[in-house]
């Protein structure tokens, strides 16, 4: 079992900038790919970035690559989330999520174990 719990959600103005992190605790950290989804109100959860098993890289989905940085700790079994030039279509309720996929897990039948979510409202 691994338990995992957001945080650093909030409200941001748009071009600002949020930090989202995600404390994973029970079985070992390092075992798992760990991803970061979003979801509106009336629409799948949908793949946001993750940070591969397999070598360790990041892979981003097209909406977030280049403004999105996902990053982790191992030391802390921490995963971080780092949104900058935010939107207002980022708006949304995030998840981290962990996978023990080799490859680069983006569906949501590919992870394990999700958190409870962090609300991000980004205004215009």
């Amino acid at each position: 079992q691994v338990q995992l719990v957001e945080s650093g959600g909030g409200l941001v103005q748009a071009g600002g900038s949020l930090r989202l992190s995600c404390a994973a605790s029970g079985r070992t950290f390092r075992d798992y790919a760990m991803g970061w989804f979003r979801q509106t109100p009336g629409k799948e959860r949908e793949f946001v970035a993750v940070d591969r098993k397999s070598d360790d890289s990041t892979y981003y989905a097209a909406s977030v690559k280049g403004r999105f940085t996902l990053s982790r700790d191992n030391a802390k079994n921490t995963v971080y989330l780092q949104m900058n030039s935010l939107k207002p279509e980022d708006t949304a309720v995030y998840y981290c999520a962990a996978s023990t996929y080799w490859g680069t897990p983006q569906k949501l039948a590919e992870y394990s174990y999700w958190g409870q979510g962090t609300q991000v409202t980004v205004s215009s």
